[in-house]
């Protein structure tokens, strides 16, 4: 087994002695790059960003922010990464380095005054400025709207940064202002190349070791060997639990490359999504082919954490408050559960049994989830939480109503926050069928969306709360759907 290593900004360094738990931030200040912060070590203000080479959507390579306050450093072996002071020799290549083009935005147009947010803020621009199809959405003629620039520079590549002192315009402002990457940017010429290939890992130190497998196959037998290793994927959960927590496990094996669980699969009868693509990549290959996931990506948290956050963690962890599961419901999901033995598939509606619980054996892997088409043509997802972006949420109600002849031929409603698990609401889809699409029928059926579940009083939201906002949801759905058609 070849040592673990990473490449930082153009340069190898050996993993040892950092113990299998060291995230990718703690290990690049013990090595001197204090320009990656930490604010939150919970993904939360995106101060620790830092730039990963990803398998591409428009070309072979992705230059990809995450945090990396939740990444540990041994996730990465074999891999790439560059950091805020990394983007200043290889973005303007000079002697001597010279600021990065959105480095030298954010100076002249004030977008730092502390400046403890502002690397993590440089890394997360960057990675909008390299996207490959940036660049084609571009209209120099057209002024800028609140979220999308004349350059095409998508500012919900932002959302996961946070800054206290100097305000949003200016750095908006510089978001808005960056142009192409010149021709000799190394890291946009490294775009037209392979990223690293994952590597087995195997990588121990004191009586913790975390695992990383070739394949599928080799993996489950792993599992079967070790039932109580911890399985990630982006550890956008488990990052957490170790900082905030200071969980430690003696076995952690990671899924996230395995080819077998980044398969995106379209048939006649269903659309198959491998557990461990990330959400992003998800959203930029079914390119709103799937309406209702559509609607759902943009309020997942921030494009720091869907660029690392998998359906399959999602699911795994059996939160009752993912934000995935109710549009998974809703869609009529199923979830293949693998191990060494086989697969099986599971409706999504049988999967959870209690709260965090499900009927996922010990050594059972979600290797995809399974949508069926065709799709139903009146979707919407509502997502209640207190701020609009980058927030956990009080109640998640997502819809999928086949509406035909003006008559509701069938229902499906998936809820989040409700309850222990996510849950259908079976009593409203079943008033709903073989009902008018009318605002009579809504107003007669929203008091049973309202019952729907067993909302309770906590910091996010009372129990009155949730229930109203249940009951609400379904005529903002009607009037939604009407105001289209009269549109």
């Amino acid at each position: 087994m070849v040592a673990a290593r990473i490449t930082v900004n153009g340069e190898e360094a050996p993993l040892s002695p950092a113990a299998p738990h060291t995230t990718v931030l703690d290990f690049l200040r013990e090595r001197g790059l204090t320009g990656t912060k930490e604010g939150c070590a919970e993904g939360e203000c995106g101060a620790c960003s830092v730039l990963v080479a990803r398998p591409g959507v428009n070309k072979p390579t992705d230059w990809v922010a995450v945090n990396a306050c939740l990444v540990p450093v041994a996730a990465l072996d074999g891999q790439e990464i560059v950091t805020s002071e990394g983007l200043a020799t290889a973005g303007a290549p000079s002697t001597p380095p010279a600021l990065h083009p959105v480095q030298e935005e954010m100076a002249v147009r004030g977008g730092s005054q502390c400046g403890y947010c502002t690397p993590g803020f440089v890394c997360s621009m960057a990675a909008e400025y390299y996207r490959p199809d940036r660049c084609a959405h571009a209209d120099a003629d057209a002024g800028s709207d609140a979220e999308h620039g004349p350059n095409g520079f998508d500012l919900h590549a932002l959302s996961g940064n946070l800054c206290r002192c100097t305000g949003y315009r200016p750095i908006r402002d510089a978001a808005f202002a960056v142009g192409a990457p010149a021709e000799e940017d190394p890291l946009a010429r490294r775009r037209d190349q392979a990223p690293p290939a994952p590597v087995a890992t195997e990588y121990a130190q004191d009586d913790s070791v975390f695992l990383r497998k070739a394949t599928l196959a080799e993996t489950l037998l792993l599992l079967r060997e070790r039932p109580d290793a911890v399985v990630v994927a982006g550890s956008t959960d488990w990052g957490v639990e170790v900082n905030i927590r200071s969980r430690r496990a003696g076995c952690v094996v990671a899924v996230d490359r395995l080819p077998e669980l980044r398969q995106l699969r379209v048939a006649s009868d269903s659309i198959e999504i491998g557990a461990a693509l990330t959400l992003t990549e998800i959203e930029r290959r079914l390119d709103g082919d799937v309406p209702l996931l559509a609607e759902l990506f943009p309020q997942f948290a921030s494009r720091l954490i869907r660029n690392g956050a998998t359906l399959g963690g999602n699911l795994g962890t059996g939160s009752p408050i993912g934000d995935s599961p109710p549009a998974l419901l809703a869609l009529d999901a199923s979830v293949l559960l693998a191990d060494a033995d086989g697969e099986r598939e599971v409706p999504l509606a049988d999967y959870f049994t209690g709260y965090r619980q499900s009927v996922r054996r010990p050594g059972e892997l979600i290797r995809a989830v399974r949508v069926p088409l065709p799709l139903a043509p009146v979707v919407a997802f509502h997502k209640i939480a207190k701020r609009r972006f980058d927030d956990i949420s009080s109640v998640a109600v997502a819809f999928a109503l086949d509406v035909e002849d003006g008559i509701v031929r069938r229902a499906r409603i998936g809820l989040g926050g409700v309850a222990a698990t996510p849950i259908r609401a079976l009593a409203t889809e079943a008033a709903l069928e073989g009902r008018p699409w009318t605002a009579e029928t809504v107003e007669a059926v929203a008091p049973l969306l309202r019952d729907e579940g067993t909302p309770m009083d906590d910091h996010r939201a009372s129990a009155a709360y949730r229930s109203a906002m249940l009951g609400r949801s379904l005529l903002k759905l009607y009037t939604r759907t009407t105001e289209a058609v009269s549109s």
